[in-house]
């Protein structure tokens, strides 16, 4: 796979340019979903490089990241004339940049694409890594490919118009990425003060961020070893996020990993030793941010369910990433249904349900 250039940008006009520069193309697309054409593209079409751009435009939110959604893309692309030497630029959030880098990589057996996140989370874990996809069967990212984008160009100042819900939705992941990295940079993560934010420490923070991430996909670009260190609170999060969808009561996708993490930092405590002074300032971090998921014990079966159903399973075994200690991964992790339930009952006491 392909190595992907991210880049923290001082100046996105400079950088784009570049970027495009970097990609000798026929046509140029740019993708954008409702609010990001109205809320981010115009600064970029004032530069000029997006005047000959043909724009797309989706619907908002994870519940059009959809084969429908993808299909009209496709036919976007083909009615205008892109070729197997066009290339799209997809400027968004998370579901953006997953659902037009699959139709990139499915167009005409894959095209050129940069991404430019424009939510934290896609900064610091959608549009980094080529992981690519969308929703299907009511399951979260069950159809995708590995297809890196050739730039990723990351502009924190799209970040000042983030409402406050988005902005913790991205840093769960942040979180995470401190808890598999080191111990000065999760202290630094629990005590940066989010209600005040210094857009300038927060650029810093999304830097050393996606950093944690890029470096753990070289080593491991198709997921077969230590990147799954970075599925830390997503083997329960996803399931979280699958039966909100399917109650009808969807949550983001970083609310559920945060509470994901609560839930995974337990199981690491109870079955290799992570600490219980750090779990439980995560944890409070994550109670007094995140607010809470609330299900009832005759819902353990469901949730048991949709972790059945995680892409990260064999044969049936639900598997965990787990921490001994900050930094310290253990990947392939398992648990039997009395400890899964044993862990959501610690989750609803501990969060007060």
């Amino acid at each position: 796979m392909s190595k992907q250039e991210v880049i923290l940008c001082e100046s996105l006009e400079t950088s784009l340019g570049r970027a495009i520069e970097l990609c000798p193309h026929d046509k140029l697309f740019v993708l954008t979903d409702e609010h990001t054409q109205r809320l981010c593209l115009p600064s970029l079409k004032e530069s000029g490089l997006l005047k000959d751009a043909v724009e797309i435009c989706i619907g908002a939110e994870d519940i059009h990241k959809t084969l429908e959604t993808l299909a009209s893309v496709w036919m976007a692309l083909s009615t205008q004339g892109a070729t197997r030497h066009s290339l799209l630029i997809n400027l968004g959030g998370g579901m953006v940049t997953d659902l037009g880098g699959f139709a990139a990589a499915t167009f005409k057996r894959g095209i050129s694409y940069i991404n430019i996140p424009t939510t934290l989370l896609a900064m610091v874990d959608a549009s980094v890594g080529g992981k690519t996809g969308i929703n299907f069967n009511g399951l979260k990212n069950e159809i995708g490919a590995f297809a890196p984008a050739n730039s990723v160009l990351i502009e924190t100042e799209f970040l000042r118009t983030l409402d406050t819900h988005n902005f913790f939705s991205g840093y769960a992941e942040m979180l995470k990425h401190g808890l598999i990295s080191n111990t000065a940079h999760w202290a630094e993560l629990l005590n940066f003060d989010s209600s005040s934010i210094d857009y300038a420490a927060l650029k810093q923070l999304v830097g050393q961020s996606v950093q944690v991430k890029e470096d753990i996909v070289e080593q491991d670009p198709f997921e077969h070893g230590i990147r799954k260190a970075l599925n830390l609170g997503h083997t329960v999060g996803h399931a979280f996020e699958s039966m909100a969808l399917a109650e009808n009561r969807p949550v983001l996708h970083g609310y559920a990993v945060a509470w994901g993490i609560v839930c995974e930092l337990y199981l690491s405590h109870l079955k290799v030793g992570f600490p219980k002074e750090k779990m439980r300032q995560t944890i409070q971090f994550i109670k007094d941010n995140y607010g809470v998921f609330t299900f009832d014990c005759k819902k353990y079966d469901q949730v048991y369910a949709f972790m059945t159903h995680d892409k990260k399973n064999t044969s049936g075994t639900i598997n965990f990433t787990l921490l001994k200690d900050i930094g310290d991964i253990c990947i392939n992790q398992t648990a039997d249904k009395d400890t899964i339930f044993e862990m959501l009952d610690f989750y609803r006491e501990c969060m007060g349900i």
